[in-house]
């Protein structure tokens, strides 16, 4: 399943999405992003995943320079779990 974090508006589309049947939950991105974005939880099936901090993602735009100026996020991920829609 792909979970989307973020928004529409005037500018354009900002999301976040994360492929929960990629991730592992390994948090090499939690660590890496220099914004502090992401962060660890565990699902209802007790899988540990990657999620956008509550209250991010309504200005996630503002706050992540996106895919194009930086990169580390996909660098860590092994998995490919990680894509920006900017």
């Amino acid at each position: 399943m792909i979970v989307h974090y973020g928004y529409a508006d005037g500018r354009g589309e900002f999301y976040i999405t994360i492929d929960t049947d990629k991730c592992d939950g390994c948090g090499e991105c939690v660590d890496a992003c220099p914004q502090d974005i992401f962060q660890t939880a565990t699902n209802d099936h007790g899988q540990v995943l990657v999620e956008v901090k509550d209250g991010v993602a309504r200005s996630i735009g503002y706050v992540c320079p996106g895919h194009k100026y930086c990169i580390i996020c996909h660098q860590v991920c092994n998995r490919g779990a990680i894509g920006h829609s900017w």
